[in-house]
């Protein structure tokens, strides 16, 4: 009944509909298996792209060919560059999506791919034949083999949905939990763990009073996701703020005794950086008011997100302390907010190519590995397509340094420092932020999906090319041209900024705090002639490049010194629990994580500098 797929992917949601991608845009027949095909893609919490650190990584998913970015755009009603009030590499991207055309778009673009091919069935376990993955076994117990498997199950692994005393089984509201895959992994000999998250009641928009909230517009003029011609967002949806005060506070404490989460029915750790609103309450009792975000769900729609109340509270009283809220005190839900509790497999079992140690050809993207995010999770289940398919052409794996992208970092975090509770990506976990900003994704990691051969890339290359080439112009424009006091000192006392004496070069003026070259246009005629015939990023990347000079540079060579312990490799068939000199600790972290290199060894939990000036003596350095 079925072929032999190259790569199954199992899960439909963020990570899986990328892991599908990148395997068959770089060639591979794959597979994509899901429990139900009208919840491809699902914003299973908010429906919103990006964010702080987040906006990067979608940002590199498109620049490695993904889909998120395309799809991001092509559905958004609302764009917001997050950070502009600091420096360039904290600048981040965040999109309000549509939820219905979000998964709409993304189910006619897979469907459009020739290489994926689909199959609506629960997949309760896995094919493993001599210490390697052959295929999946479904609910009703068919067999479909597969050379390689990617799993990316979200929180559908035996996952329980708690919204007060009440729990029943679900992988999410109104759908069905997975079961099987966890006993089977676990027999396999693999450590699994519980998490917990949770999502907001939904309200009627209808019945809310806007006038009672503080506004929040996207930006003036809005920026997109892909590097490719997406659509440019035409009209914007608003979103809105409000906030909590002590009567809510005291209406939600009432439920506190029939709350999963301080009763001790969740044993499962929840995501540190979103907690639920009782736990707001509870930790920060300080704290008369926690603010809220009242974000549309569409356009088509009067569903409405409350960014911030994520709740398992008995219904009642997520109702009765949503009421006491200003702006909702006619509030009608459409559902309560509810915790879901799931399996997860510590992320330290895994390789830097997301293969696991002990299953050959099987992978592990996403939620299963311990994140959290839409924009987490479908950057791994990308890096997890394409290594699934280079491991089957036994071609070099994809493996991206902290210095190359946020998605490196994360990954790296994941297997080196592994996660007891959801992680979560922030532009403070990179130590190269510098060189990893949302502007410049392209020209990182384009040029990488172009030598692997995936599909689409040479009109990407030729962009990145063009991009590059009008920066390196405008930049020797800049440096080689002079002014007159004449023709800037108005503009520089409009700034209070010193006035020139006599004829300067234009770019020592551009390196002046709150000087950028869309205000000297504004000045200097002859500038604005020259600049009217580039497009904007090209326009940003070389005023960054130049503003920023000193600190990349700086940076860059401290990736240069960092990257030689990259090089130096280490087998996994390294036993070392015969170097004595080297820490207990040490000795069992490296058995079990198997390190590539010692750059690698050196990021591992509980890996001193002593054990690793072990380890370079053992390589002769």
């Amino acid at each position: 009944m079925f072929p032999t797929y190259d790569v199954i992917v199992v899960g439909a949601g963020h990570a899986g509909c990328e892991a599908a991608v990148a395997a068959a845009n770089l060639g591979s027949k794959v597979l994509l298996a899901t429990m139900n095909m009208q919840t491809i893609a699902q914003m299973s919490c908010n429906p919103a792209m990006g964010g702080v650190a987040k906006g990067q990584i979608v940002r590199e998913i498109d620049a490695l060919g993904g889909y998120s970015g395309i799809v991001t755009d092509h559905t958004m009603v609302q764009f917001r560059m997050l950070n502009q009030s600091k420096g360039p590499a904290m600048w981040s991207p965040r999109a309000q999506s549509d939820r219905m055309q979000f998964a709409r778009k993304w189910r006619q673009m897979l469907e459009a791919h020739p290489n994926i091919d689909f199959w609506q069935e629960m997949v309760s376990g896995l094919l493993v034949k001599d210490g390697r993955v052959c295929g999946v076994r479904t609910g009703m117990g068919l067999e479909i083999p597969g050379r390689a498997v990617v799993l990316t199950n979200g929180t559908f692994l035996n996952g329980i949905i708690h919204i007060g005393e009440k729990q029943f089984g679900g992988g999410r509201a109104g759908e069905s939990a997975a079961r099987g895959i966890t006993e089977q992994l676990v027999e396999l000999g693999f450590e699994a763990g519980r998490m917990k998250t949770g999502t907001p009641p939904r309200l009627d928009g209808r019945s809310l009073d806007y006038s009672r909230m503080e506004v929040q517009p996207g930006d003036e003029i809005p920026g997109r996701f892909s590097y490719t011609e997406t659509p440019k967002l035409e009209q914007q949806m608003p979103c809105h703020i409000t906030y909590t005060n002590e009567k809510v506070h005291e209406v939600l404490r009432t439920g506190f005794e029939q709350s999963p989460m301080f009763t001790g029915r969740i044993q499962g750790l929840g995501p540190r950086y979103c907690p639920s609103i009782e736990d707001k309450i509870d930790r920060f009792a300080d704290k008369d008011r926690h603010q809220l975000f009242v974000e549309p769900e569409g356009g088509d729609t009067c569903e409405i997100y409350v960014n911030g109340f994520s709740s398992s509270l008995p219904e009642d009283v997520q109702y009765k302390a949503l009421r006491l809220i200003p702006g909702f005190e006619n509030a009608r839900m459409f559902r309560p907010g509810y915790a879901i509790e799931y399996d997860y497999f510590p992320p330290t079992q895994l390789r830097l190519t997301l293969e696991t140690h002990l299953v050959k050809n099987l992978f592990f993207a996403g939620q299963i590995n311990g994140t959290t995010g839409y924009e987490e999770a479908a950057c791994q289940g990308m890096m997890a397509g394409i290594n699934a398919h280079l491991n089957l052409q036994e071609a070099e794996p994809l493996i991206l340094k902290r210095s190359e992208a946020y998605i490196g970092v994360l990954i790296d975090d994941l297997i080196n420092k592994g996660t007891k509770e959801p992680y979560r990506m922030f532009t403070s976990r990179a130590e190269y932020r510098i060189l990893l900003r949302q502007d410049n994704a392209d020209l990182r990691l384009t040029p990488l999906a172009h030598a692997l051969g995936m599909r689409g890339m040479e009109a990407r290359m030729e962009r990145v090319r063009h991009k590059e080439a009008a920066a390196a112009q405008i930049e020797r424009f800049v440096r080689e041209t002079s002014v007159a006091p004449d023709d800037l000192n108005g503009f520089l006392e409009g700034l209070d900024s010193a006035p020139i004496r006599q004829k300067v070069k234009l770019h020592p003026v551009l390196l002046r705090p709150n000087v950028g070259l869309n205000g000297l246009r504004s000045a200097l005629p002859a500038l604005d002639s020259f600049l009217a015939a580039f497009d904007t990023e090209s326009i940003e990347l070389a005023e960054i490049s130049m503003k920023y000079e000193g600190y990349i540079e700086k940076e860059q060579e401290m990736v240069d010194r960092m990257n030689r312990l990259e090089e130096l490799r280490l087998r996994d068939d390294f036993d070392y629990h015969q170097l004595v000199s080297l820490s207990k600790e040490a000795r069992e972290k490296l058995t079990r994580i198997k390190p590539r290199t010692i750059g690698q060894a050196g990021r591992i939990s509980g890996v001193t500098p002593a054990d690793v000036s072990v380890l370079l003596v053992h390589l002769g350095r």
